[in-house]
């Protein structure tokens, strides 16, 4: 598990980060969300060591960080970092080989690595020579080249199209399946919300909200239900302690003041047909996003 806790950094008299903490587990992905400068970047590049914190500590398994742990890692920057005019196998197989790879195992890694993410058709193109979404395939590859125990990855799905979002998702989800941490940051909220595992919502340098998504949804979770009913369902507009958002013939979605209400709604329901949906409606991450950071 890796670590972070009470990390600031502040450059010159403005503060980035304030005690940020929040653990990546072994075998999950964690999706790390925020606004433009609300402090992702600057995290992650503490995690690798890039920069460094003004105070806190980041931690792998209990222990501190040291440079061989880090070489261990996988990091994909925002900003793509590849060699131009190199062909994408040559690529991958020189960033193994930094990693201590002998020849023909890099070459090997490289060939399976870019069929899994749907490049074995490109491997003998320059990086130039590809469009930008393929270029960020590659940039994921060699994020993964050298099998690294921890992944660490800024914005990995910018510019994929639906395909390539497809394959990536495999790829990452198979890393973690395998034990891996997996830490990524996106905007593409409907992505994070489908991929991840735990989520740290940040705003302003500080961490808002972190946990288990399905424990932040119930956190976030109110007295809204949702009724999906074979009749018409006008009479909820009268129903005491009931208050609808949206109606539609059968359909409602509407607050209730208490549980008992929503027993008393249901109760109803049964007695003028077949209830085809009833429950509560959890938020989306996109919902819970816009409540954190508009309360911050």
């Amino acid at each position: 598990m890796l670590t972070l806790s009470n990390i600031n950094r502040s450059f010159g008299d403005r503060q980035v980060l304030t005690d940020v903490s929040f653990n990546i587990a072994d075998g999950r992905m964690t999706g790390f969300v925020g606004g433009n400068g609300a402090g992702k970047t600057t995290t992650m590049r503490i995690i690798l060591g890039v920069l460094g914190a003004d105070s806190g500590e980041v931690t792998l398994n209990g222990s501190a960080l040291s440079d061989v742990d880090r070489r261990r890692f996988g990091y994909m920057p925002e900003e793509r970092g590849l060699y131009p005019k190199m062909k994408l196998e040559e690529q991958l197989v020189y960033l193994a080989r930094l990693h201590g790879f002998s020849k023909p195992s890099a070459s090997k890694n490289a060939r399976a690595l870019l069929e899994e993410l749907g490049l074995g058709e490109r491997m003998n193109d320059t990086v130039e020579s590809l469009s930008l979404g393929n270029q960020q395939r590659t940039q994921i590859a060699a994020a993964l080249i050298h099998q690294p125990d921890v992944l660490i990855l800024d914005e990995p799905f910018s510019g994929l199209d639906p395909m390539a979002v497809d394959s990536v998702m495999r790829v990452l989800q198979e890393r973690a399946t395998a034990g891996v941490p997996v830490l990524f940051s996106s905007h593409q909220l409907d992505i994070v919300e489908q991929l991840c595992d735990d989520l740290v919502i940040i705003a302003g340098g500080q961490v808002k909200a972190s946990g288990p998504r399905e424990v932040l949804r119930e956190q976030f979770s109110t007295n809204r239900y949702e009724l999906d009913h074979a009749g018409d369902a006008g009479w909820l507009r009268d129903a005491p302690g009931v208050s609808v958002v949206e109606f539609d013939a059968g359909y409602a979605l509407f607050d209730v003041d208490t549980d008992a209400t929503a027993q008393a709604v249901l109760q109803r329901a049964m007695q003028g047909g077949a209830v085809r949906r009833f429950g509560p409606n959890r938020p989306t991450l996109a919902q819970i996003f816009r409540e954190v950071v508009t309360a911050a």
